[in-house]
């Protein structure tokens, strides 16, 4: 099994995206867990669906 490139790391207040490949964090913080977001990253990695998503987990933070 290869290793995921995006994956979801709990810090204080929720969640971010660790990016494995730069060692770095990806997009914003996050209350909920991205879990379809994070499949979307390491799949298909479709535009469209990435920025859907995120605006529909932008809009669950206010």
């Amino acid at each position: 099994m290869s290793r995921r490139r995006y994956v979801a790391r709990g810090v204080p207040g929720g969640y971010r995206i660790w990016d494995n490949r730069r060692r770095g964090w990806w997009g914003d913080h996050y209350e909920l867990c991205p879990d379809d977001l994070i499949t979307e990253l390491n799949g298909a990695a479709d535009q469209k669906r990435i920025t859907e998503l995120m605006r529909r987990y932008r809009a669950l933070k206010r």
